[in-house]
């Protein structure tokens, strides 16, 4: 397992833009690092999104080392659900959520188990 050392300004600034645009709808990608840090989200063809959820079609993930997860959550609760729980055991052990109104305070990283990590936000 990679040890990140945290998400690049740029892609979390990426990640709570591209939430915003898609509300009311989830959004949903999976996470890249380089050198220990998040650098890229990687978006899955065949994504679909609704108000409740995001569906990632993980048969389409291309053979690239993947380290976790993001998703929004339009209605705010940045707390994984019991589907998000399922879903981060099967795509690494950093997950992001980004919740609304999707600012710099509005996201959470949390590991495979749904528990909270620290996460630090690098100036690349």
């Amino acid at each position: 397992m990679k040890r990140i050392k945290g998400i690049d300004r740029g892609t979390l600034e990426f990640i709570l833009e591209v939430s915003k645009s898609s509300y009311p709808n989830e959004f949903a990608g999976l996470l890249k690092a380089e050198d220990g840090i998040i650098t890229e989200v990687l978006v899955l063809p065949g994504t679909e999104s609704g108000e409740t959820s995001a569906l990632l079609k993980l048969f389409m993930m291309p053979n690239i080392s993947i380290v976790g997860s993001v998703h929004s959550h339009p209605r705010g609760i940045i707390k994984p659900s019991t589907a998000d729980l399922q879903m981060f055991g099967k795509t690494g052990n950093y997950h992001i959520i980004a919740g609304y109104p999707y600012d710099l305070q509005s996201w959470k990283c949390f590991n495979a188990e749904g528990d909270e990590r620290d996460l630090q936000i690098i100036d690349g």
